[in-house]
């Protein structure tokens, strides 16, 4: 249905038993979120909290928090979302189906942006930064946050809408040095539209001028996280979507959007930045303090039943997991369509997203061969890490079927799928002093570290095993051996102190398994870690901790390991050091205070006494 506001679609939710309100007051300085996290773990409902403590206005979380609720809230677009992004990639099914494709060309006009629309409900208050759920989530984060932003921009050298830019990139309301009401901080990473406006307007030496929208009918968040073709705006996609034109005018030289709940205006100078962070961020750690642009104030606006919309990020999987899902339900084989040769990938919510990609490609450059090898799969490897977000990804395992399938998305399938065919002295391809994902602090410095290809393909080469091996159960410096997958083993070692420290350590694991080979032909992979028995107990935490906790060039190794003409390979097990490096940033771990004082909410008399049993 096409819902026109924020608490339209709420109540749409209660209606069908997807939502719970929250009676009793909350503190939005840990508690919420804390709440949100239990609730969402437990697969439990939307939450609409009524009584935030030091607000007027009420909030809402977990609205996206399963697929099935997502598929909900757009179950009368999505098949037409759907066929205008295939139509999109391919317009020759348009022209040969013009009748069965009438209702999406349809569709997509209606959806054109209203400007000036008769109602304007959240220019009905001018408030302050301070009025807004200060809500934070995380006890190290530096204030309170932003978490589910819709951030508008405009193309200087080509102003309005339909070449605006709306992202979600995260917004410190309060904290570190801004004054407050009058300063807020900007967070974006690498690959984002708003970067090419600021620099376009940095170049003229004007201010961007920026709105920050929360709320508004669902479509609106959706639209600001949406990996959109080139061509397609953000606001037409919003209104397609949500079967409800965009709706937005200007004020004070500002676009507003019209059915937000709140909207906050301002302006990005040159050059000006401010120390923005920590944050609890989606890989399970804080991103830390780093200058970001400031963003000076100028007004804020609410709607006068606003609701604000917020979610919580952490060590996944999170609500942001359904984005990603609706996400892939909504695209289907775009970016296939995009990277000629490649059927599928997965970015691996597990190990953060941009860490770990999965993708299967195409294997036809050499037929006549009889020695099946990497050959068209490393040209599409090349290709992917070159496409958009896709080129933040540290660790690309790549194959093509041959016999028989092969699926990215069954990740532990995968993984065996590859392993056994995996030849560790060809098929490991290192990219050193690169770019990686800003929230990353596996590296050498903020945006700084590698990147590495496994690309294998052809006949199997080896069976894995599928319990530990007894000699590395005897090994000095490393203990608690530990198998994670067939042919994956997680070793215990010292914490890490330093590189030249890794290397002797790393030295000495080779020492004892060079003339060992033999007995290790079923292992594959290594990982040496902090905690073996954890990171060993479900796949889950073996790919958190592996691939996120790794910076490829410093922290892969190899037993009985070479370099024969800048290629790098080895002839036993490839190893990670997947140990927790002074430079990190910290785990996200909650305040069990705060945990013990929300039990209330939990008990018999609380309101979600049934949310999570």
């Amino acid at each position: 249905m096409a819902y026109s506001s924020l608490e339209d679609c709420l109540k749409d939710l209660e209606k069908n038993g997807h939502l719970v309100r929250v009676k009793e007051e909350v503190d939005p300085f840990l508690e919420m979120a804390v709440i949100h996290l239990r609730v969402h773990e437990a697969g439990g409902p939307a939450l609409l909290f009524e009584n935030v403590k030091g607000c007027k206005y009420r909030a809402a979380s977990n609205i996206f928090g399963t697929l099935e609720r997502s598929r909900f809230i757009f179950r009368d677009t999505l098949q037409l979302v759907q066929r205008l992004i295939e139509l999109k990639s391919n317009p020759v099914k348009a022209i040969k189906s013009p009748f069965k494709n009438f209702n999406a060309g349809w569709a997509a006009l209606k959806a054109l942006p209203l400007k000036n629309p008769s109602s304007k409900p959240v220019l009905q208050n001018e408030i302050q930064v301070t009025d807004i759920p200060l809500i934070q989530h995380w006890p190290m984060d530096g204030g309170a946050f932003v978490t589910l932003p819709q951030v508008y921009t405009e193309d200087m050298d080509e102003p309005g809408i339909m070449k605006a830019n709306l992202g979600m990139y995260r917004v410190q309301l309060t904290g570190n040095d801004y004054t407050t009401n009058k300063e807020i901080g900007l967070h974006y990473q690498l690959h984002r539209g708003i970067g090419v406006h600021q620099a376009k307007a940095n170049k003229k030496g004007q201010p961007l001028k920026v709105s920050v929208f929360a709320g508004g009918p669902p479509s609106h968040t959706l639209a600001a996280v949406m990996p959109l073709p080139e061509g397609i705006s953000e606001m037409t996609f919003a209104g397609v979507l949500g079967g409800r034109r965009f709706r937005y005018a200007y004020k004070d030289g500002y676009c507003i959007s019209t059915d937000a709940d709140f909207v906050i205006t301002g302006e990005v100078c040159p050059g000006e930045n401010k120390p923005e962070g920590p944050f609890g961020d989606h890989l399970g750690y804080y991103s830390l303090r780093h200058p970001f642009p400031l963003m000076r104030v100028h007004k804020v606006y609410a709607k006068r039943d606003a609701i604000w919309p917020f979610t919580v990020v952490g060590r996944p999987p999170q609500e942001d997991t359904s984005f990603g899902e609706l996400i892939h339900a909504i695209t289907g084989d775009a970016i296939q369509q995009e990277v000629p040769g490649l059927k599928e990938v997965h970015a691996v919510d597990a190990a953060g997203v941009h860490p770990l990609l999965l993708a299967v490609g195409s294997e036809r450059y050499t037929p006549y061969m009889r020695v099946k090898q990497p050959a068209e799969i490393l040209t599409i490897a090349n290709h992917v890490l070159g496409t958009g977000q896709l080129s933040l990804a540290k660790f690309l395992f790549i194959t093509a079927e041959d016999r028989e399938p092969v699926s990215a998305h069954k990740v532990q399938e995968f993984f065996l799928y590859m392993l056994q065919r995996m030849d560790f002295a060809r098929d490991i391809h290192f990219y050193t002093n690169t770019t990686i994902d800003t929230l990353d602090y596996s590296g050498t410095g903020l945006n700084s570290g590698s990147k590495v290809v496994f690309a294998a393909y052809g006949d199997i080469k080896r069976k894995l095993c599928t319990d530990v091996p007894a000699v590395l159960r005897e090994l000095q410096g490393f203990e608690n051996a530990s198998l994670a997958m067939p042919g994956v083993i997680c070793l215990q070692a010292k914490p890490f102190t330093t590189y030249d420290n890794a290397a002797a350590e790393m030295q000495l694991l080779h020492e004892q398994l060079a003339d060992k080979l033999s007995t290790l032909v079923e292992v594959a992979f290594i990982t040496v870690c902090d905690d073996a028995k954890f990171t060993a107990a479900n796949l889950r935490n073996y790919l958190w901790v592996t691939y996120t906790r790794c910076n490829p060039s410093h922290d892969i190794y190899g037993i009985a390991a070479h370099t024969q003409y800048k290629h790098w390979g080895c002839s036993g097990p490839v190893v990670f050091d997947a140990r927790i490096k002074p430079h990190h940033a910290p785990v996200l771990e909650s305040d069990p205070v705060v945990e013990k004082n929300i039990d209330r909410l939990f008990a018999k008399s609380g309101s979600l006494y049934n949310v999570v049993r």
